[in-house]
């Protein structure tokens, strides 16, 4: 029996005590999040275009499609009309992508209808798109091109298909559909129900009834971006949860399948979901101490002083690369420098107090200095 054969679907229930934990965790981090990004110079518009396009991407990619990132780029910022250096050609599909992440995460008062979720479909799949599994766009399944035949996720071979979930009939999805949209706009209103805990259900609601022929996921990650949007209460976002989905993929899967084969307690949903969110969170945060870290560090060092390898060099390090320290051999390869020069670079950097040395011989590494002291300016 799945999940939307049960008697009171979609009355879903959950043990409070255990998700009140998680949803104040969550709603702290998202707190600290937004008041860092706001004390911060960060440019708020090329934040968000950023990480819009990480979400386009890896929303993608968990599907097993693989987009060019330039491309979705530079729809992105022709629609949040930036200007680039060196723009990239794009396409009637990425720009169709860049047009509904925006809609989904600017327009957060424009009442979820049928027609607008219809939209998004009809731009992720612009006629033409793909010749080997052609999609027709915004259209609900069960029309032309599947008929009546039981929408099912499958993996395996074909004579033997392991079905992972089957979608509610075809008869009852526009009923289950209306159902699902007049929750969601009217749950906004609803003072007893947590915005984050809202998002969390509108992502398994909807990818349970798995409306569309394909794209299902894609359309279910845009409400939980717009639902999440009006969780801020504000258009510009700072974090990508689809990043973070893309990390669990796997588990991903796997508790989808579990809730939606099980009775309609979706404790374990709203835990893996909360928990993916506070990753996500602290994702964000530990970026953002790393570029104020990296601010910190060249206002303490006179960078006319430094050859441009060696500023490159420590800008790889400030960014994350040799998190344990560096080496001769991999400065080497990195500044593309001779060895011997390599290790003058590095002496010299050791002087300028730009680095410390560690270890003897083979085991000598080189890594930031004062890494202690920049972290209290954070």
């Amino acid at each position: 029996m799945w999940i939307w054969q049960q008697a009171d679907w979609p009355s879903f229930k959950w043990d409070k005590s255990a998700i009140d934990v998680l949803l104040r965790e969550a709603r702290f981090k998202q707190g600290v999040l937004l008041g860092k990004m706001s004390s911060q110079s960060i440019q708020p518009v090329q934040s968000m275009l950023d990480t819009l396009l990480a979400n386009i991407v890896h929303s993608s990619a968990i599907e097993g499609e693989k987009l060019n990132a330039f491309s979705v780029r530079s729809s992105l910022a022709n629609k949040l009309g930036l200007t680039e250096e060196k723009p990239f050609p794009t396409t009637q599909q990425t720009d169709g992508l860049a047009e509904i992440m925006l809609d989904a995460v600017n327009n957060l008062d424009t009442p979820l209808t049928l027609e607008r979720i219809l939209y998004w479909h009809t731009r992720l799949f612009p006629e033409g798109h793909s010749l080997l599994n052609p999609v027709e766009g915004g259209r609900l399944r069960g029309t032309q091109l599947r008929g009546d035949a039981p929408m099912q996720v499958v993996s395996g071979r074909i004579d033997k298909p392991v079905v992972h979930f089957e979608a509610p009939e075809r008869e009852r999805l526009d009923k289950d559909l209306k159902q699902f949209i007049q929750w969601f706009n009217d749950s906004r209103q609803d003072k007893d129900l947590d915005p984050l805990l809202r998002a969390a259900i509108t992502h398994l609601w909807f990818v349970t009834l798995h409306p569309l022929d394909d794209g299902n996921g894609r359309i279910t990650r845009l409400l939980t971006d717009l639902a999440l949007a009006q969780a801020e209460q504000q258009s510009v976002r700072f974090y990508a949860m689809s990043v973070g989905i893309m990390e669990h993929r796997k588990s991903y899967y796997e508790i989808l399948e579990l809730t939606q084969r099980g009775n309609l307690d979706i404790t374990p949903w709203l835990t893996w979901f909360f928990n993916t969110l506070d990753s996500t969170f602290d994702s964000v945060l530990q970026d953002i101490e790393r570029t104020v870290f990296k601010t910190n560090f060249w206002r303490s060092v006179d960078i006319a002083q430094l050859a441009k390898e060696q500023v490159k060099v420590l800008n790889r390090m400030l960014d994350g690369d040799f998190a344990d320290g560096i080496n001769t051999s991999q400065y080497h390869k990195v500044a593309k420098v001779s060895k011997p020069t390599a290790t003058r670079h590095l002496a010299a950097l050791v002087e300028k107090r730009c680095l410390q040395k560690s270890g003897a011989g083979r085991s000598t590494r080189y890594q930031l200095i004062n890494i202690e002291f920049l972290k209290r300016c954070l």
